[in-house]
């Protein structure tokens, strides 16, 4: 238990700054409240019907996925990178497969027009 002493103490201190943060915020904040502050907020802009609706175009869903492919293929890359010495040519070619793999959906996704920003 004495091992799991320092995460707990962490743990404590995170959830007590949370909670403290938001108790303080209400306590100390202004109670000032107008239409404006209800409202959904699109970058600055005035929201639209279409927003408040709840609907998202196909093309968000696909940027995003999008996003979260490459970010995974961020993630594999650096542990790649980091241990690479020790991985050797297995190493090197399992990636340029991976990279490759990657690669070919890119392709394919441009060649789609799923990068297309219109």
């Amino acid at each position: 238990m004495e091992l799991y002493t320092p995460v707990l103490v962490l743990a404590a201190l995170a959830a007590l700054f949370a909670v403290g943060s938001v108790v303080m915020s209400t306590m100390v904040g202004p109670r000032r409240y107008n239409r404006a502050k209800y409202d959904s907020y699109e970058c600055g802009i005035e929201p639209t019907p279409q927003a408040l609706t709840g609907r998202f175009p196909v093309k968000y869903y696909i940027t995003a996925m999008l996003f979260i492919v490459f970010d995974i293929e961020i993630v594999f890359l650096y542990p790649w990178a980091v241990r690479f010495d020790a991985m050797a040519w297995y190493g090197l070619i399992e990636m340029v497969l991976f990279i490759a793999t990657v690669f070919v959906a890119y392709a394919y996704v441009w060649r789609r027009g799923g990068l297309d920003w219109d």
